[in-house]
C-alpha cells in the first residue's frame, strides 16, 4: 500500500518534473516583444473594505459558538467595526509569469493593543500554461476549499463566511498549486490540486501537510455550476493515537438572470479526535467522528443595478456519535470542532442597496441558534444581531 509520505513525495516530484520541462522551453524563448513590463497595464493596485454598525439584540448566556464572530459579545452592545480591509497588487512580469501580493487587516489579526494590523495573506508567483490549460502557482496561494467556488457565487462574504470557512478550512496556504482547465477554450471543466503547510500565514510547526483538490464543471450554458472538493490533513497525535481530518464537500449552484440558488454540504471525518469521558468509570475514550454541515442560500435582483436581496441558512452538527447514556463530557481536538455537544443553525437575510458602482449598503439580520445535544439539560438559545453592513471596492 502506498504510504501518505510516498504519495506526497510523488506529487512534489511530478510537479518538479513538469515545471523543469516547462521552464526549459520558456527560457529558450526570446522576450515577449508584445509585452512591455513597464507599461501602465502590467500592474494593478486594488482593494476593498467592509464593516458594520451592529446592535446585539440577544445573547447566548453560555457564550457558545466559538467560531461565531459575536460569541461572548454581551446583549445590547452596539458598535462600529471594520471586519476586513484588503490591499492587493497584481503584476504581469511577462506573458508567462505573474505575481500577486495581498495584505489583509481584520479583527482576528489585531495587534496586542487591539489596533488593526496588516499581514501577508497572499504572495505568489504564477507560471502560466506549464502545460496547455494549467498554471502552477508557488507561494502563499488561495486554496480550492471555497475561495474560488462557493464564496464568489454566494457573493456576500461581506455578510458572512461560507460554512467551511467558519469552521477553519483554510482559504489560503503556503505551498504549491495546480489550477487547470480540461477544456482551455470553452473553460467549462477544470480542477485544482494543492499541497501546503496547513498553517495559513503562520510558519510551519510540524511535518504534517494539507492536501487539497477539487474538480468542477459548468453546464446548461454555464448556468449550473457543480464542484466536488476533498482534503486531508494529518495532525499531532491524541493520546498517542494517529490524528487527522479529511473532508469531502459538494457544491451546486444555479444562476439565472435575476437570481442565484446554491447548496453546499460537507462531511469532515475527524479521526481519533474527540475525547469522551465515560459516566460509569471516568475513563476517557478517543473517538473518530463525522462533523457535517449544510448551507442553502439565495440572492437576486429587486431593482436592477440598485437593489438586491440575499438570504441563507446553515445547519451544523459537530459530532455524530454523541451518546448521553455512556458519556457525560466530550472535547474535540480540531480547531472549529472543539465543542461536540452543540449543534448550530445560522440564519441571515437582508437587502443590498448600491447607490453607485462598487458601493454597497446592506441592512441585515444575523442569527446563530444553539442546541445542546448532550451532557447537560437541553438548552436552546441564540445570538441575534441587527446590522448595517457597508462595503466598497476600489479598482477591481
Amino acid at each position: 500500500m502506498v504510504t501518505k509520505k510516498r504519495l506526497l513525495f510523488t506529487v512534489i516530484f511530478s510537479l518538479g518534473f513538469f515545471l523543469s520541462n516547462s521552464l526549459e522551453a520558456q527560457f529558450t524563448m526570446n522576450s515577449d516583444s508584445a509585452f512591455k513590463a513597464g507599461s501602465p497595464n502590467s500592474g494593478k493596485l486594488w482593494g476593498y473594505m467592509f464593516g458594520d454598525y451592529y446592535v446585539k439584540a440577544q445573547a447566548d448566556s453560555l457564550n457558545r459558538g466559538s467560531n461565531s464572530q459575536y460569541s461572548g459579545v454581551p446583549k445590547n452592545r452596539n458598535a462600529f467595526q471594520i471586519r476586513r480591509l484588503y490591499l492587493g497588487y497584481n503584476y504581469n512580469i511577462t506573458k508567462k509569469f505573474a505575481a500577486e501580493v495581498l495584505l489583509e487587516a481584520a479583527p482576528g489579526e489585531a495587534l496586542t493593543d487591539t489596533k488593526l494590523a496588516f499581514y501577508v495573506k497572499l504572495a505568489n508567483l504564477r507560471i502560466k500554461d506549464i502545460w496547455k490549460g494549467t498554471d502552477l502557482i508557488l507561494g502563499q496561494v488561495s486554496t480550492p476549499g471555497f475561495s474560488m467556488s462557493s464564496e464568489p457565487i454566494w457573493g456576500y462574504r461581506s455578510v458572512e463566511k461560507t460554512i467551511i470557512d467558519v469552521r477553519g478550512t483554510p482559504s489560503y496556504d503556503l505551498g504549491a498549486a495546480l489550477q487547470g482547465k480540461f477544456d482551455p477554450k470553452s473553460q467549462n471543466f477544470g480542477y485544482d490540486l494543492m499541497v501546503g503547510n496547513g498553517t495559513g500565514a503562520k510558519p510551519e510547526g510540524d511535518n504534517y501537510k494539507w492536501l487539497y483538490g477539487d474538480i468542477w464543471g459548468k453546464f446548461f450554458d454555464k448556468k449550473l455550476y457543480v464542484n466536488l472538493y476533498m482534503d486531508y490533513n494529518g495532525m499531532s497525535p491524541v493520546n498517542g493515537m494517529k490524528h487527522s481530518r479529511s473532508m469531502i464537500k459538494g457544491f451546486v449552484a444555479y444562476t439565472a438572470p435575476t437570481f442565484t440558488l446554491g447548496v453546499e454540504a460537507y462531511s469532515n471525518h475527524l479521526k481519533n479526535d474527540n475525547q469522551a469521558t465515560e459516566i460509569s468509570t471516568g475513563n476517557v475514550d478517543v473517538l473518530s467522528v463525522n462533523a457535517t454541515g449544510l448551507s442553502i442560500f439565495t440572492r437576486g435582483t429587486i431593482v436592477k443595478d440598485k437593489l438586491n436581496f440575499f438570504a441563507r441558512t446553515d445547519f451544523f452538527n459537530p459530532d455524530n456519535k454523541i451518546d448521553n447514556n455512556k458519556y457525560n463530557k466530550s472535547v474535540g481536538n480540531t480547531s472549529g470542532y472543539t465543542d461536540p455537544s452543540t449543534k448550530e443553525n445560522f440564519i441571515t437575510a437582508g437587502v443590498d442597496f448600491t447607490p453607485t458602482k462598487n458601493v454597497h449598503l446592506m441592512p441585515n439580520i444575523w442569527i446563530n441558534h444553539y442546541t445542546n445535544q448532550g451532557f447537560a439539560p437541553k438548552y436552546n438559545t441564540s445570538d441575534v444581531v441587527a446590522r448595517l453592513t457597508f462595503y466598497f471596492v476600489f479598482d477591481k
